[in-house]
Order: C-alpha cells, then structure tokens, then sequence
C-alpha cells in the first residue's frame, strides 16, 4: 500500500520502489481498499529486495518490526528510516472474511497515507538531523519501502 501511495500522491517527486523480506502475495484485501479511494494497485506485484533494479537509493524506509531488524546494509549514501505500522494480514489471520476484516485494512492504509503525504516535509526534517515525528522536505529522494 505504501508504494501505491507514494506513486499516487508523490509521483511527481518519488520514485518508489518496494519489497520485502519474503514475498507473500498481492494481498487481495489491500487490492480491494485501495481501490476504494481510487488507487488501483492490482498491477504490483510482491518482490524481495534482489528482484529491484540496482539502484543507489537515497532513502529506505521501513515499514514493519521484522524489516526493520532485518533489513541489509544499502551500499552509498542511503538513509534508512522506519516508520511502523500494523501488519493487516497478522492482525486479522483469524478473522472471517468481511467488514471487521476490511475495517483493519481501512485504518492502516489511511495510517499509510498520512505517512506518504507528510514525505517531502519528513524527509527534509530528517535532512537537517530532525527526528521521525517532524515533517519537512525538497529535492527529489528515491524511495524503497521495506514491508515485513
């Protein structure tokens, strides 16, 4: 949801690239939801971090514990920042499919938003030596999202 995100609301400045640890999946539930606010993310498709292009990335933004503590060593001058957020699909494993599932979705991919749209003041504040809750920033940064 985060590389959707930023491609919808940041296009003009990011270019995101996301991937994890191990791939699961498009996630149909985060498919659906997205679709919801008119992001269509049907055509992205779940890759590990050896599947994307060989790149120097300028950021790399984590989104999860498990990517975080794992997550490799960038080579140049990548800033690697973490910004955690639930994982739906270990929130809701044992829910049945319908609206209490959905409402979960719902409230992580509006989290996620927040986060995307607070990227260019963020990433100037971290810039500057500011912490993670500030928000500020400009130039055009790379960004690699790190999902668990």
């Amino acid at each position: 949801m985060a590389e959707a995100w930023a491609r919808h609301l940041q296009g003009d400045w990011i270019e995101p690239y996301s991937a994890g640890i191990e791939k699961h999946g498009l996630n149909p539930y985060a498919v659906q939801v997205m679709a919801e606010v008119g992001v269509d993310m049907s055509g992205h498709r779940s890759k590990t971090l050896e599947e994307l292009p060989s790149l120097e990335f300028d950021w790399v933004v984590t989104v999860c514990g498990r990517a975080r503590e794992k997550c490799p060593l960038f080579p140049g001058k990548a800033k690697v920042i973490h910004q955690g957020f639930e994982d739906p699909p270990s929130l809701t494993r044992d829910m049945p499919d319908g609206e209490e599932k959905l409402a979960v979705y719902r409230r992580v991919r509006d989290q996620i938003r927040e986060f995307v749209e607070s990227l260019p003041e963020t990433l100037e504040r971290l810039s500057k030596g500011g912490a993670l809750s500030s928000r500020a920033h400009s130039g055009r940064p790379e960004l690699k999202e790190t999902p668990g």
